[in-house]
């Protein structure tokens, strides 16, 4: 896509490193202006410096911690009320890779509420705006983690499989409205939140499992573009996922019934 052309203001959220600010250079070269939300002032201010001054882009920075209502209801009346907005990234989060009974509870609180309150209520306030002006999109940056039963993903897996969840029924609800809701599920990515959750990214993965940012940016922007509900850089056949979406619509006719199954042997009143 050309950068000449405006295409609006692009929202993004944990802007100031990482995916967030590799989202923010890369629409900010596709022809949108920006708003950047982060809670580390100085280095959005960085960010913000360097995509006015390369891209030409009007670039607008809010310092906000989203866990803090004022500093999330900030960043709402702008998504409400301000008529170029028409993309949302929902990229704020954070992870606890621990088992449940030895984590720390008021950390996974706020996890919660970082990975799950603040894109719902930021979704509901920029959607009636986009689907009034008949364009734009929200993406929510979701992970594969959402997909693995494993000890310690009890809640960083559940709020991302929470926000696939919300991606998926979304767009079905705004679907022929114009407006576009894409889940974007990384794999092990180099950003920082690994080292924020006490993991040593290169001691956990082999090389061959860890993407660049760059990369796994790109690669959902392409997803975006072909139209894709999700969107996996990692995955080679599509059709991989597919089977499991067949597998889960086959189940439906048979999740609620008159009777119990059969192997619970549970008497039926006549």
């Amino acid at each position: 896509m050309s950068n000449e052309q405006h295409k609006g203001t692009a929202v993004i959220t944990g802007a100031s490193t990482g995916i967030g600010a590799t989202y923010a250079d890369r629409l900010a070269r596709r022809g949108y202006d920006l708003i950047l939300v982060a809670r580390n002032g100085q280095r959005l201010d960085a960010v913000a410096a360097r995509l006015r001054s390369e891209t030409g882009r009007t670039v607008q920075t809010i310092v906000a911690d989203l866990t803090k209502r004022s500093d999330l209801e900030k960043v709402e009346h702008v998504l409400r009320t301000d008529a170029t907005v028409s993309v949302l990234v929902n990229n704020a989060g954070t992870a606890s890779l621990a088992p449940l009974g030895t984590a720390d509870i008021d950390k996974l609180n706020s996890e919660i509420e970082l990975n799950i309150v603040v894109p719902t209520r930021l979704s509901h306030a920029v959607l009636p705006g986009l689907v009034s002006r008949a364009r734009g999109a929200i993406i929510n940056i979701a992970s594969v983690m959402s997909q693995l039963i494993q000890p310690g993903n009890t809640v960083y897996g559940g709020t991302k499989a929470y926000l696939l969840h919300l991606s998926q029924v979304l767009n079905t609800e705004v679907g022929g409205s114009g407006v576009q809701v894409q889940a974007v599920l990384p794999g092990a990515t180099r950003t920082e939140i690994w080292s924020n959750s006490g993991i040593d990214l290169d001691a956990a993965f082999p090389a061959e499992m860890i993407m660049e940012v760059g990369e796994m940016v790109d690669a959902a922007l392409a997803g975006l573009d072909s139209g894709e509900t999700v969107t996996i850089p990692s995955l080679p056949d599509t059709a991989d996922w597919q089977r499991l979406i067949d597998a889960r619509d086959a189940l439906r006719p048979n999740l609620s019934r008159q009777h119990p199954a059969s192997r619970y042997a549970v008497a039926v009143k006549a």
